[in-house]
């Protein structure tokens, strides 16, 4: 089988078109080309005038040789890659030591299903609840403003991102193909098959709920084992008299302990208590960069516009994203985050007396507006002094957003004009905010630093000029966006194991080694596969 890219075709163009185009550019004959199968779909839309829809094909020829012989010079034509999944190995049968995965969001739920379907029996503890009860308290807290600190955006099955635009696309390098696993369990587990083909595939909300219980029950199925509101208080650590330290087991805040020598650490970037229990118990940990802002909403039919002309609205193009960046002259960053089309701004705070913004859109993308966090990259020299000092500068300026919006959970929010021109905000205009429980007009000059303030008012007039409107005073900000990323890296070696905890896997958005659902995910694979490795071949034991 080989694979040709880059095939372009106009945006209206009839279904046969791809087949026709495929015998042109490879020079068959109809009776020649056996098969074809899209594998990837995106769209060209540099030139609105004349947008393209480019593919990516698996094709099946009666002469592969002969074909790539005659286009040798063609770096678009190879042979299709080998994208199977191959486990790394299987449990011997009898085998009783089980590993225990810390959290079920994307990471720790693929970590727990690789582990499962090599017959490993993990047991998956999550602090918050099952998804549908915890999607019920965050509905609560989106819609009267009643915060239930361990079963919300942050902290429950499927993780922070089932309230999320569910975008399934990834710019890590993944040269074994493990985002295809990741794609294929999602279908599987009732993903449209689209996002198998889809160039930014996304899933939405409602679909994600239902997905994360089907493969919840398929793990549970292999002898897996869920457990949910299970705070893990403690981990057990050993220390033999050389000083070498080796994870033993987890005990629970009820009280309880389950004992276990391999532990994946799959907690999330916002498991603020979890990163100071580790600290505590002396666990590696490092500050990281990460980013703060706000979140900006326009219409969608203005993005559309921008991006597509008079294109908008068209079936295959669907609501229109962006991708911006600015480097201001301050020396700082900006540049837009997880943006979300036809969606909404949620509330996701996790603690009391804090406010924290996040996007989220349904697989259908079709409300009023397109919002995206506007965000500017701060690093460890802004906090200098803690490994966890991240943590108290994202807990800061939460607090600062919090007393900003009226200290009711509704978020300060400030049209563009206004924060353009340093003047609060006292009414809102065109853009009708989507943040529930409410907004609360002011200045946002108090939510977040002076240089990151500045650097955004820099940005906004930049991005106005590649998105005509984009800096349109109607358009609205809302604070605070400090949760992009985990403020913390939770140091692991090349085999993916603490570097001073033996036993102990940190993985995951939480541990600094992925951004968003699939890197999330692909990380967990790799991690429940060096698991399986040392559960097949386990070091010597400390008292042996």
């Amino acid at each position: 089988m080989l694979r040709l890219t880059e095939l372009k075709l106009p945006l209206d163009h009839p279904v046969d078109a791809i087949k026709a185009a495929i015998l042109e550019r490879l020079d068959l004959l109809s009776d020649e080309l056996i098969d074809y199968a899209v594998v990837r779909r995106a769209h060209d839309a540099r030139r609105k005038a004349a947008i393209l829809m480019v593919y990516s094909v698996d094709v099946t020829v009666r002469d592969e040789a002969a074909v790539l012989a005659r286009h040798a010079s063609d770096p678009k034509l190879q042979p299709a890659p080998d994208t199977a999944y191959r486990f790394v190995g299987r449990a011997p049968e009898g085998m009783t030591d089980r590993p225990v995965v810390i959290g079920a969001g994307p990471c720790g739920l693929f970590a727990g299903l690789i582990l499962a379907q090599m017959g490993f029996r993990p047991i998956i503890l999550d602090r918050g609840k099952a998804v549908r009860e915890r999607t019920k308290d965050t509905w609560a807290f989106w819609r009267r403003g009643v915060l239930d600190p361990e079963s919300n955006v942050q902290f429950g099955e499927g993780g922070a991102g089932t309230f999320s635009d569910g975008k399934l696309y990834s710019q890590i390098k993944d040269p074994r193909h493990l985002g295809r696993k990741v794609l294929n369990e999602f279908v599987l587990a009732g993903a449209p098959p689209e996002i198998l083909t889809e160039a930014h595939p996304h899933i939405g909300t409602f679909r994600l709920v239902g997905m994360v219980e089907h493969m919840r029950a398929g793990i549970e199925a292999l002898g897996g084992e869920y457990r949910f509101e299970s705070k893990v208080e403690q981990l057990d650590i050993e220390t033999d008299a050389d000083g070498a330290r080796r994870v033993r087991g987890v005990e629970l805040a009820d009280g309880s302990r389950i004992a276990a020598d391999w532990v994946v650490l799959a907690i999330g970037h916002s498991a603020r208590d979890t990163f100071q229990m580790i600290y505590d118990q002396g666990v590696h940990i490092e500050p990281k960069p990460f980013s703060i802002g706000f979140r900006i909403e326009h219409p969608q039919s203005l993005i559309d516009k921008a991006r597509f002309g008079t294109c908008a609205g068209h079936p295959d193009l669907g609501a229109a994203d962006y991708s911006l960046s600015h480097h201001a002259s301050n020396g700082r960053s900006v540049y837009s985050f997880c943006m979300c089309p036809g969606g909404t701004v949620v509330a996701a705070a996790s603690e009391p007396g804090r406010v924290v913004t996040n996007g989220m859109s349904q697989y259908s993308r079709n409300e009023r507006n397109a919002n995206a966090g506007l965000v500017v990259e701060i690093t460890p020299a802004d906090y200098p002094d803690h490994p966890l000092a991240g943590v108290a500068l994202q807990r800061q300026w939460e607090a600062a957003a919090y007393i900003a919006g009226g200290e009711t959970y509704a978020a300060p929010a400030q049209r563009v004009g206004d924060f353009l021109a340093g003047r609060p905000s006292t009414a809102l205009g065109a853009v009708i905010p989507s943040y529930r429980p409410g907004v609360h007009p002011t200045d946002l000059a108090s939510c977040l630093p002076e240089f990151a303030i500045a650097a955004i008012r820099e940005a906004l007039p930049v991005f106005g000029r590649k998105i005509p409107g984009y800096d349109h005073p109607d358009a609205v900000l809302t604070g605070v966006e400090t949760r992009t990323s985990s403020p913390i890296r939770i140091r692991r070696d090349a085999a993916f194991e603490s570097i001073n905890t033996l036993g102990l896997y940190p993985a995951g958005e939480g541990a600094g080694y992925a951004g968003g659902i699939l890197s999330a995910a692909i990380d967990g694979i790799k991690v429940a596969e060096a698991v399986a490795q040392a559960l097949l071949a386990p070091p010597p034991r400390l008292d042996a």
